[in-house]
């Protein structure tokens, strides 16, 4: 009777594929993105969120996101709060921009929510396709770049200098050597296509610095943590001050492309894209995003976004949303694993953020190098975002110098309203909001 119900729900006899095809599916895409768990507290405590409630709420926002996608949607894509989202959480809005953290769940909390009306009113395909591909490609190897000065940083690889602004740290130090040594054996393996090839780097060193005497070994497993400190902290009327309108953007902007990108993606993988070659069901695989990410801010964590590590799930056999909701039940039962995850060094991290900064500064090869008016605002964007430390800053100048270039060089056609209108209200907030 189960296996009846499973089969006709989500439809596994037309999606060719069975019930072991598709947990041997979830059980591949966990293990290729559970190294969230372990990063993103570590991410997000540095602004003062207690650890443990942060480990829960990953946790649990992941869970309800693959459920979602997973019951709802049918697709074989786990969600999670997203690398580099995370990253301007701590450092460009908190830790940066002086706002509290509960401020800046709110703020994820209502970039979800507009996310949600532009699915539900079908706005979204016209944002995606107002916005040019170079801007794209140098917002996400931007964020990359972000991603990689944080892990530099935190591994001490990369320290501040008076006189150069930054320098080349203390190399002989563990936390140094660590960092580096989790680099390159995560991308080692990651070459070598061995699943959880990040999870296994960062367990790797956390193991060998607690061998050696550099870091202590917290436990294994016990109840979860509570989620108290996080639960319901939001601060909705904090996320409404004018200012906090470019993060508003920011975190929806780049929640909107990546979920986009990945969406596509994962199912041209898949061969799930219908005969136009369009998805199916993409509005409530993208109000599944959305109010995932509602969802983790009220738990108490960052936005919640699609995984592109989906794909390994995909290449496994996945097909339908039964991988998704496989990956959701191995996320709660992470939840007994929180001791494991404050074991977890922020060196050992570091080179996890490092290599999914290559993956993602990956997008430049893409951008057309031979037209200047192109490769100049994807240069800018992606400078500005680890140079201003935020994401938000990095969106404002690629939009701002992909206009005055376009304009100056006669290329109007290159031009849409979303763009100008944007780019104008960017220049005012440098001119007279800031």
């Amino acid at each position: 009777m189960l296996k009846r119900l499973i089969h006709n729900h989500f439809k596994l006899d037309e999606h060719r594929t069975d019930v072991k095809t598709e947990v041997i599916a979830g059980i591949t895409t966990f293990l290729t993105m559970a190294y969230i768990i372990f990063v993103n507290p570590s991410i997000l405590s540095e602004t003062g969120m207690d650890a443990g409630a942060v480990f829960v709420a990953t946790c649990l926002a992941a869970a309800v996101g693959c459920l979602i996608m997973g019951l709802w949607a049918n697709y074989p894509i786990a969600q999670a709060p997203g690398m580099g989202l995370n990253a301007f959480f701590t450092y460009g809005v908190v830790l940066g921009m002086g706002y509290t953290w509960e401020a800046a769940l709110g703020a994820v909390f209502f970039s979800g929510f507009i996310f949600l009306l532009l699915s539900i009113f079908r706005i979204r395909e016209w944002i995606i396709n107002s916005i040019p591909l170079s801007l794209r490609l140098g917002i996400a190897a931007g964020i990359g770049l972000f991603l990689a000065m944080i892990a530099l940083k935190n591994a001490g690889i990369v320290v501040a200098n008076p006189a150069t602004f930054v320098s080349l740290g203390d190399l002989s130090k563990p936390s140094a050597l660590y960092a580096l040594l989790g680099f390159f054996v995560i991308t080692a393996l990651a070459y070598l296509r061995v699943t959880g090839a990040v999870m296994i780097g960062i367990l790797g060193v956390t193991l060998l610095a607690i061998i050696l005497g550099h870091n202590e070994f917290g436990g294994l497993m016990s109840m979860p943590p509570s989620i108290a400190p996080t639960f319901m902290a939001l601060d909705l009327a904090g996320a409404m001050d004018v200012a906090m309108l470019s993060v508003i953007f920011a975190f929806l902007f780049v929640d909107l492309f990546d979920t986009s990108g990945t969406l596509v993606g994962v199912a041209h993988k898949g061969g799930l894209l219908d005969e136009n070659g369009k998805l199916p069901r993409i509005g409530r695989a993208m109000m599944a995003d959305s109010g995932a990410s509602m969802a983790g801010a009220v738990l108490g964590t960052s936005t919640t976004t699609s995984y592109i590590e989906s794909t390994a799930g995909i290449v496994s056999g996945g097909r339908t949303g039964l991988t998704a909701v496989v990956v959701a039940v191995l996320f709660l039962i992470s939840l007994f694993f929180a001791p494991l995850a404050g074991s977890i060094p922020a060196y050992a991290t570091a080179g996890a953020l490092l290599y999914v900064a290559v993956l993602m500064a990956g997008s430049l090869a893409h951008a057309n190098w031979d037209d200047p008016t192109d490769a100049a605002p994807v240069l800018i964007a992606a400078l500005a975002m680890p140079l201003t430390f935020s994401i938000a800053e990095g969106i404002a100048l690629g939009f701002i110098s992909y206009a005055a270039i376009k304009t100056l060089s006669g290329r109007f056609q290159d031009l849409n309203p979303a763009v100008i209108v944007l780019a104008l209200l960017f220049a005012t907030k440098f001119l007279f909001l800031t």
